[in-house]
């Protein structure tokens, strides 16, 4: 099973959680003592055990992590980080509310790969081992955290700015 398609799959995966764990902590660092930052060091924690079991599969199935994907991703978090500080301050509404909103896209693309990866483990024994059922609910639960905060701050990144 394990062939090229895949683990640029993977390894694609795998980058993008490290752009995701260093926005979280850019998050939980701009916004130290908020239910912003704690709900971003709580999925810190989750999101690096995932990538743990990410990182488990590419191992076992004998491909080789991507360091340019890895640079790429760390690279574009950075371009990220600073097209956010173009549009606000650290500590604004827009820049919480947009990095909220980048979060969920990347849960929602996490989850995604897990379903995949459940699916195919049905067939092919070497993908089998973790539990992608409980990665999904955990996932889900993720989205569903993060969106209530999100929701929750829009209003503060859209009231209307007096002039």
């Amino acid at each position: 099973m394990a062939n090229t398609h895949l683990g640029i799959y993977l390894n694609d995966h795998l980058a993008a959680s490290t752009g995701a764990l260093d926005l979280m902590k850019h998050l939980a660092e701009a916004h130290d003592g908020t239910p912003v930052a704690k709900l971003a060091l709580q999925l810190h924690a989750e999101i690096s055990a995932e990538r743990q079991e990410l990182e488990q599969l590419i191992k076992r199935l004998g491909l080789g992590e991507s360091i340019p994907r890895q640079v790429g991703a760390w690279l574009g978090t950075k371009i990220s980080q600073l097209k956010l500080q173009i549009d606000d301050k650290a500590t604004g509404a827009l820049h919480v509310f947009e990095g909220l909103e980048a979060l969920t896209i990347g849960i929602h693309g996490k989850a995604a790969l897990w379903r995949v990866l459940g699916e195919l483990a049905e067939s092919n024994p070497e993908l089998r081992g973790p539990d992608y059922q409980q990665l999904v609910r955990a996932s889900d639960d993720q989205q569903q955290r993060v969106e209530t905060m999100r929701l929750a701050a829009a209003p503060a990144a859209f009231e209307p700015i007096d002039q």
